[in-house]
């Protein structure tokens, strides 16, 4: 993290400025085995084209309302990195119904068009793959984000002042949220380097810092896992160099 760093966005262009080749988030889901390993590159590349996504094809506007109703997965923190890149609002698990905007997971579509505006829906399948048919009335993000550009810049500068995030109806500024990603990382023990393992989900302070934010900020990495098996997890701790366990 730089000193001007304000927003989550300014803390993934310091850690993209740092070392870029780095692990930035690894990805499992024990249901399915999959892994997935994204460098600080990679995750930025995902974040920018998610970014040209949202504003561009979807007109999202700084101050506009996005409810987010995914798990804990590597491209759920790709949304919430690429809104605050925006200056749209992260509503996780927010009523569709209020909001401007919906990116929903495969279990929640019929939830999700309550949304009376832009639909996106993602498949969550291994490698980002897309849905074998497109549900009605959404866009299928593993469609519409390869062609996207590979930089981003805001139409307007995203104000650091405005709320970036809001979990349970409790919303926190960009700048807050910086401060308390880094405020978490301390209390975690999580230092520059550090590979932080994280069980939690996504609906939660405790997960989104756990899972993103904390590491983040503090210049370490996540290990992100969903549907944790506990009988892997010393292993997992072993071969991926984990230096704090969050489940």
């Amino acid at each position: 993290m730089n000193a001007t760093d304000r927003t989550p966005a300014d803390l993934l262009r310091s850690a993209l400025a740092a070392d870029p080749a780095r692990p930035l988030v690894t990805f499992y889901d024990d249901a399915t085995g999959e892994r997935v390993e994204l460098s600080v590159a990679t995750f930025a590349n995902w974040v920018a084209k998610t970014a040209n996504l949202l504003q561009g094809d979807l007109g999202a506007e700084p101050g506009d309302r996005l409810a987010l109703l995914l798990p804990a997965h590597w491209q759920t923190a790709v949304w919430l990195l690429a809104c605050s890149s925006v200056g749209v609002t992260v509503c996780v698990g927010g009523d569709p119904a209020d909001a401007d905007l919906v990116v929903s997971g495969p279990d929640s579509l019929d939830a999700a068009r309550a949304c009376s505006g832009e639909r996106v829906a993602l498949a969550l399948r291994p490698l980002g793959g897309r849905f074998p048919q497109v549900p009605d009335g959404f866009s299928d993000y593993a469609v519409e984000v390869p062609s996207q550009g590979d930089r981003f810049a805001p139409f307007v500068p995203v104000d650091p002042s405005s709320a970036a995030l809001d979990v349970g109806g409790t919303s926190v500024t960009g700048a807050e949220l910086v401060e308390r990603a880094l405020a978490e990382a301390s209390s975690l023990g999580i230092s520059a380097g550090a590979r932080v393992l994280s069980g939690l989900p996504y609906d939660t302070w405790e997960g989104l810092f756990a899972g993103l934010y904390a590491p983040l900020a503090a210049g370490g990495s996540v290990v992100l896992c969903r549907h944790l098996d506990e009988v892997g997890l010393d292993k997992r701790v072993e071969s991926e160099r984990v230096g704090v366990v969050l489940r």
